[in-house]
């Protein structure tokens, strides 16, 4: 990473949790990068490596199968697989996300059932929320699930879904009551092998492509009430708007990743790449571009860093996180633009790492939320 110190989130545990992160990253996912893109999903016995080494649920209490750590410890995991420029495995969502929805809101069974599953690699977990017709607005959802004495019936579509394709485990964003809005929406838990649930194709996406983002079908699947997450009907609403904070920070993680990358990929090329009979590096405005690059990216860098000891702390509120989520993505895309065009027409070339990050990392302004929604979450606190 491009940076002039060790973040202060950082300590020597964590540094020798990133060498062992860089190492799997390394041996078991940058090789097989260009077979992920091709197949559109990574291979089901990643999950379990990763799940053997303890780099799953890395912030689970070990009381529920997880590494008891932090925040930090999945971040570390991200940046690490951010520099080896790999979009295709779904684990921040799987242990960043889904896991948490479970650890926080999940009963004891619920927990012990799913946790040290979902930490081995047994289980992949994946979250259903955006609807065909919904994007961002989540109290729109039309999927039901409609109480039939100890057992829900599921009825609806979801799309977009990371882990889709593989996922064992799905919360499923849910009305139980159609006549209120956001008091009318919970969190259901169901499971792969369900009668009526089907997936459908993996999207065809502009990046991100060896990810499995897939439409998931809902048809008269009935679950147990005791799939319901939280103590009763009506909390899914709250329990999103509790989680999608920490959702938001991975994608400030991601970003910010990105921006040390590409910085230090094109920094590397100009100095390599000669035109007119010198390297591109020597014009002054390859240096100044790099300047501007160097100067943003160590602004997202110190942003994050706070956010960072602020969510460890327990201080991070929403809008300073829809902040970093919004700014964060944004400048990542003109940082990647700037370091692309300085590759010339290598850049626009997918063989180069910095054309298959500019095209991977186009989706962080989308999802969790769009920048637009984290404009306005922000506003709403002037």
């Amino acid at each position: 990473m491009t940076t002039t110190k060790r973040s202060a989130w950082l300590d020597d545990d964590l540094e020798d949790l990133r060498a062992l992160a860089r190492s799997f990253c390394e041996k078991q996912i940058k090789p097989n990068i260009e077979k992920y893109i091709d197949q559109h999903h990574v291979d089901r016995d990643l999950w379990n490596k990763a799940g053997e080494l303890g780099l799953l649920c890395m912030s689970i209490p070990e009381e529920f199968g997880g590494g008891g750590g932090t925040f930090a410890h999945e971040a570390v995991l991200i940046e690490e697989q951010a520099r080896i420029g790999d979009t295709a495995w779904g684990q921040a969502v799987h242990s960043g996300i889904i896991a948490h929805y479970l650890n926080a809101y999940g009963t004891d069974e619920q927990k012990r059932e799913w946790l040290p599953k979902m930490a081995s690699g047994e289980v992949v977990g994946a979250i259903a929320m955006t609807e065909p017709g919904t994007g961002s607005d989540l109290q729109a959802v039309k999927a039901k699930a409609v109480r039939e004495g100890d057992e829900y019936v599921i009825n609806g579509s979801k799309t977009f879904i990371t882990n889709g394709a593989q996922a064992d485990l799905i919360i499923v964003v849910v009305k139980t009551d159609t006549s209120e809005g956001a008091n009318g929406i919970s969190l259901v838990l169901v499971e792969a092998d369900r009668d009526g649930f089907r997936r459908g194709r993996v999207l065809d996406k502009v990046g991100q492509k060896g990810q499995d983002t897939s439409e998931l079908f809902f048809e008269d699947v009935r679950v147990p009430t005791s799939n319901l997450l939280g103590t009763q009907e009506g909390q899914g609403f709250f329990q999103l708007m509790m989680q999608l904070p920490q959702e938001r920070l991975i994608i400030a993680v991601g970003s910010t990743a990105a921006m040390e990358n590409a910085l230090e990929f094109t920094i590397k090329y100009t100095k390599e790449r000669h035109a007119f009979g010198k390297p591109i590096f020597n014009f002054q405005n390859t240096k100044f571009k790099l300047a501007e690059v160097a100067t943003e990216t160590r602004i997202a860098r110190v942003f994050l860093d706070d956010c960072i000891v602020k969510h460890l702390q327990g201080q991070l509120d929403i809008p300073t996180v829809a902040m970093a989520k919004w700014w964060t993505s944004d400048r990542a895309m003109v940082a990647l633009d700037e370091c692309l065009q300085l590759h010339g027409g290598y850049g626009y070339m997918t063989e180069y790492p910095i054309a298959r990050m500019w095209a991977d990392n186009r989706v962080q302004k989308i999802y969790a939320g769009t920048n637009e929604i984290m404009k306005e979450i922000i506003s709403r606190s002037l």
